[in-house]
Order: C-alpha cells, then sequence, then structure tokens
C-alpha cells in the first residue's frame, strides 16, 4: 500500500502533518472505501519545504501546472484559494497516477490546535499522526457535502461504541 511509504518518508523528513479525510476515518475504525490521501501540513515555510522534498524523494508531481516554490508563499495560496476556489494542492506518482495525495492550501482550522489533539496510530510499526475525531467532524462540518455528513454520522456512531466498551 502507497500509504505506507508516504508516511514513513514525511516522518523520516521530519513533517509536521496530520492525515485527514477519508484515510483518518478509516484509521479511526470507520469502514469506508476511499483512495486520495488528504493532509494537513504545518503550513510554516520550512515544513513545507521538507514535505516537498518528501514528494520529491517519492517521485510525485503536482497535478497544477506551477512551481512548487509557489506553494510556500501564504499570498499566492491565497490568491489560488480566492481566485480559483482551490482548497487543496493536489500531487500524484506519474508511475500510478491513481495514487494522490492533497495537501490544505489553507488550513481551516490552525494547525497547532490540531497538532494538540493529534491521536497517533501505529500500522506496520509506523507512526501516523491523524487528526482527532472532533476536528475531522469539524472539517466534515464545513464541507458539508453528503458523503462529509454521512461521514459525521459513522464517527458519532464509532464514538457511541466506543464509550459503550
Amino acid at each position: 500500500m502507497y500509504y505506507q511509504e508516504v508516511f514513513a518518508t514525511l516522518n523520516n523528513k521530519g513533517v509536521r502533518y496530520v492525515v485527514t479525510g477519508g484515510i483518518a476515518l478509516v484509521l479511526h475504525g470507520v469502514v469506508r472505501m476511499t483512495v486520495d490521501l488528504d493532509i494537513m501540513l504545518d503550513l510554516e515555510r520550512g515544513n513545507i519545504q521538507r514535505f516537498l522534498s518528501a514528494m520529491q524523494d517519492l517521485g510525485y508531481k503536482p497535478k497544477a501546472p506551477v512551481s512548487l516554490e509557489e506553494l510556500k508563499d501564504p499570498v499566492k495560496r491565497r490568491k489560488w484559494r480566492d481566485e480559483k476556489n482551490m482548497v487543496v494542492f493536489s500531487f500524484f506518482d506519474p508511475q500510478k497516477p491513481f495514487q494522490i495525495i492533497d495537501i490544505f492550501i489553507e488550513n481551516p482550522i490552525p494547525f497547532s490546535e490540531i497538532d494538540k489533539e493529534k491521536t497517533i496510530i501505529t500500522a506496520r510499526n509506523i507512526s501516523i499522526p491523524t487528526i482527532s475525531i472532533n476536528h475531522l467532524k469539524k472539517l466534515k462540518k464545513m464541507s458539508g457535502r453528503a458523503q462529509d455528513l454521512a461521514d459525521i454520522g459513522a464517527l458519532k456512531d464509532l464514538e457511541e461504541l466506543k464509550s459503550n466498551d
């Protein structure tokens, strides 16, 4: 599974991140099919540089035809959001184009808050920083799509099951 290599590389590079989206649901215990890997980064310039170095090592390329230097510029990212309605920046593996990594270009919840409550989940001897269930529900609510609302319901069911144990 490609996620394993991605997490190991991000960890080895010292990237500050959390897994969000469908993979976070799965890591927390919700059965859900998903393909892309959603990540929230600490958007500090040095951390973005470490992330980009990891993507380069893994062979991932940006889907958008832009210079990766632009990703480090908060003014440029805000312009993408305002002018292109961009929420995430996508990377893909040219050898396996279905392997997509999406990162938020602006964090809807401050990364410092997310980082304080993150859950570390270990899979195949790799520590995976994962967004808390509480923050995941908030992100899903902000998005408001039908699938996101269904995901919130699944997370509430999971919390209820855990509280009954």
